[in-house]
């Protein structure tokens, strides 16, 4: 919440300068660095507003909790960045219909180093604060900080092109500006599509049954499940271990599991351990709970269509 913050202040205070340059000088390069990062300020606030919804604690209409807001914070910001891209495009397309040259081109160039400065700060202090807790949407908005930074030495790129006599230089950066925006919009749609379909990186997976596999009394790992629910990873997992153990045992096993994957596995939230029977295998030993599940579902269809005719 610090970070959002201090970040929220930082990107403000760049773009208000920026915003009071764009007057002076009249550039639809500025124009559009400006709102982009005016939108990007304002995205510390539903990422804020999903943090302060995660830390509510379960309750029987809500079991695991507020943590999936973050994901809709996600949201919330793609279409922010959006329409932010959409904006600067428009001004651009219109700057070329109607053309203006703009002026107080050493104001201009200025403008671009204080977004790029701005931008850059906020990158780097969102990035490590991200990783620091785990917030993959914290991390995604730091680099998309650094990206916009880039951006703003565009403005400063457009500056320099009118000075040396070429005016299209200003729309035609705005105009790339816009289309960079639209990547961005299109990468993290992406990112957040993943998590919200529950996707994660398959490397993840591997270092929890690696780490699971490497406790003394599994003999085996099957069916690992792993998901980002906000910015933890809450997994569950099947381990097989000797059919002589008592159920203490058993349960000391799936403790001990828990234990390494919580010294392995980085970010790591709730953990479910199922403990299996060596002789019966993980997956043989559900076939028969999930061959009646899906017959219990197909049941509900049949019924439902016995009713339709």
């Amino acid at each position: 919440m610090r970070a959002l913050l201090i970040s929220l202040v930082i990107l403000g205070v760049t773009a208000a300068t920026q915003a009071v340059l764009v007057v002076f000088t009249g550039s639809v390069a500025l124009l559009a660095d400006t709102v982009h990062n005016v939108g990007d300020a304002f995205t510390a606030i539903p990422l804020g507003a999903a943090f302060l919804l995660g830390r509510r604690p379960a309750t029987d209409r809500f079991p695991y909790g507020l943590h999936r807001s973050e994901d809709l914070a996600g949201i919330v910001i793609v279409l922010i960045i959006f329409f932010s891209g959409g904006y600067a495009i428009y001004e651009a397309i219109s700057r070329f219909i109607h053309p203006q040259e703009p002026t107080h081109l050493w104001t201009l160039a200025v403008a671009g180093i204080i977004g790029f400065i701005g931008n850059e700060w906020v990158a780097e202090y969102r990035i490590r604060v991200g990783r620091q807790i785990g917030s993959a949407a914290l991390v995604a908005d730091g680099q998309h900080a650094r990206v916009d930074g880039f951006t703003s030495l565009g403005v400063l790129v457009g500056a320099v092109g009118v000075m040396l006599g070429f005016p299209l230089a200003d729309p035609i950066v705005g105009l790339l500006i816009g289309l960079l925006i639209m990547k961005i919009v299109w990468d993290a749609a992406k990112h957040i599509g993943t998590r919200m379909l529950d996707g994660i990186d398959p490397e993840v997976v591997g270092a929890i049954r690696t780490a699971a596999a490497g406790v003394s009394g599994v003999d085996d790992v099957h069916e690992v499940r792993a998901r980002w629910v906000g910015h933890r990873v809450w997994v569950e997992l099947n381990i097989s271990v000797a059919d002589n153990l008592s159920v203490l045992e058993g349960h000391s096993i799936a403790g001990a599991v828990q234990h390494r994957l919580g010294h392995d596995v980085p970010h790591l939230g709730t953990v479910v351990v199922h403990v299996d029977p060596s002789s019966h295998g993980g997956e043989h030993h559900h076939e028969h709970l999930r061959h009646h599940t899906h017959d219990h579902e197909y049941d509900h269809v049949d019924k439902a269509l016995d009713h339709d005719d």
